[in-house]
């Protein structure tokens, strides 16, 4: 192999599941012609990480899942050198492909007890059965991140909390679990994405953490990940002055942050990873096509993730490189490539999606996750309501035909009223439908993820709560990202407060027989909620 060639395996660039035939074809001249090491595979050019704020619309496709298949055998066929396939999976293939098992949020498993980390295990197992079904083999996940910041635009859910020890012990769970079945695993985003207010993929966050700061903190999970042989790590795009000099430089370009830092005050000498180098943190710093990618690879990455510039980079790094740093992340991508069975002549043979072992997965984090925070006798509550004929339930964001609401239904018989999204039926409305009720059970299914624009959750909406938690005894279930109580006026109000996290049918079930059976919460919230 030249020395081109080897250069060509620290290029990742990505690729898109749903793409155009005349796109696909120009990736396959790419991997004959510069011998990359693997792709990065998004659903497809709409949805990619730095195209959200352009609001350009995401076509769906139930066939995705076939052709990720496809497209991975067509791309190995061009490839000299096996590709090292990856994608974006954190809470399973669902966040890339349609019509896959979606797994719980970081945030979800966060409130699972310390005792109950094997479900952790599992769901990392999990995954790596359902990216080995399509061909795949590293997935860039779980985050390392402690999730300290509230305000945090884009880690929040994807965290497995704030407290640094469960943080470090779940990432390296999920870990162990993809690996048990021959997935390659990353922990990120170096040094610690956590604390940060700015989206990455907009604009350059900025950790004002001394290295001692660090050190105590963001670093530890990352600690725990490197003593414990993680396969990769990592870089992310925030700048921490403290390392640089008091300069605003992106840890993805600066030697003190991974050369100084990782590789020798904490002796890592697995592969690094840079975040996407089309994130606009970093992509828009130089003009000359390829210097980018030089910058990345001088700092100390090893792989460069959605590198735009191929030909370009190549070119870059053959002139600047030391052979010897050459040939550190050549051996550093070779060893990976050899542990995900790539190197080897017979071709493993490709499980299937379990559906079934999904569902019961989900069921039993359900069952050990849901937290109740208040319970002034929830259930005594709405039984006693429910004899006097002043019980109602009222769904926020879904229709009343959820499960939530069907699984209560024959033991706990109520009027039931919905409000969904830019409904037609206004706040007087459901007013006037709830006035000769007393007693409530409400759930509220937060709309989004992301902290953005209160979570979806309308103005019309919250101000609805707040005058129903002040005049009537309102047990609200919350089923959605728990910062989303933050939003949520006058708490100190309400009769029963209960965090469910998600909607999946099986947390919907697990919520209903909770009431029913005023059954012991095992959960825990995983972040400080301020209002509380």
């Amino acid at each position: 192999m030249t020395v081109e060639h080897k250069i060509g395996q620290f290029f990742f660039p990505a690729v898109f599941i749903n793409d155009t035939e005349e796109n696909i074809q120009a990736t396959e001249e790419l991997i004959k012609k510069h011998n990359i090491g693997g792709l990065t595979f998004f659903h497809s050019r709409a949805s990619a990480a730095t195209n959200y704020e352009t609001k350009k619309k995401i076509i769906f496709n139930d066939n995705s899942y076939q052709r990720l298949k496809d497209l991975i055998k067509r791309y190995q066929n061009c490839a000299t050198t096996p590709l090292l396939m990856s994608i974006d999976a954190e809470w399973g293939l669902a966040m890339r492909v349609e019509k896959t098992p979606q797994y719980p949020y970081a945030i979800t498993l966060g409130a699972l007890p310390l005792s109950e980390s094997h479900l952790v295990y599992e769901v990392g197992k999990q995954i790596g059965l359902d990216l080995k079904s399509v061909g795949l083999h590293y997935n860039l996940a779980p985050l390392a991140d402690i999730n300290n910041n509230p305000n945090n635009p884009v880690i929040g859910y994807r965290s497995f909390g704030e407290n640094k020890e469960k943080v470090a012990h779940f990432a390296l769970e999920y870990l162990r679990g993809m690996n048990e079945v021959g997935i390659l695993g990353c922990l990120k985003h170096f040094p610690g994405h956590g604390n940060t207010t700015v989206d990455s993929h907009l604009g350059l966050p900025i950790l004002e953490e001394t290295l001692e700061e660090l050190l105590e903190n963001e670093l530890f999970p990352f600690i725990k990940g490197i003593e414990n042989g993680v396969d990769s790590i990592m870089i992310g795009h925030l700048a921490v002055p403290a390392l640089n000099n008091g300069a605003n430089t992106s840890a993805t370009l600066s030697k003190s942050v991974i050369e100084t830092l990782l590789r020798k005050h904490l002796k890592y000498d697995g592969l690094v990873i840079s975040d996407a180098l089309n994130m606009h943190s970093v992509s828009q710093l130089y003009e000359r096509k390829g210097q980018l990618e030089w910058e990345a690879f001088n700092a100390g990455n090893d792989v460069l993730c959605f590198a735009e510039n191929v030909a370009e980079g190549i070119q870059e790094i053959l002139k600047n490189a030391a052979p010897e740093r050459i040939e550190e992340s050549y051996n550093r991508i070779m060893k990976c490539k050899k542990k995900a069975g790539l190197l080897n002549i017979e071709e493993a043979l490709n499980s299937e999606l379990d559906f079934a072992t999904t569902s019961l997965l989900k069921q039993q984090i359900a069952q050990k996750c849901i937290t109740k925070i208040k319970d002034n006798e929830n259930t005594k509550f709405v039984i006693d309501a429910a004899k006097k004929n002043t019980l109602a339930k009222l769904s926020l964001y879904k229709n009343t035909d959820n499960t939530f609401f069907k699984t209560l239904a024959p033991s706990l018989s109520a009027p039931e009223f919905a409000m969904e999204m830019d409904a037609k039926n206004t706040f007087e409305d459901i007013e006037n439908n709830l006035a000769d009720y007393d007693t409530l059970i409400i759930a509220l299914f937060v709309p989004k993820a992301k902290p953005l624009n209160n979570f979806d959750i309308e103005d019309t909406v919250l101000q609805l709560l707040k005058k129903l938690f002040r005049s009537k005894n309102c047990v609200l279930y919350v089923f959605g990202n728990p910062y989303a109580l933050q939003v949520l006026p006058d708490l100190q109000s309400i009769t029963g407060l209960v965090q469910v996290y998600q909607d999946f049918t099986e947390f919907q079930e697990a919520a209903a027989h909770q009431l029913l059976e005023n059954s012991h919460c095992q959960g825990t919230l995983p972040v400080s909620i301020s209002n509380l």
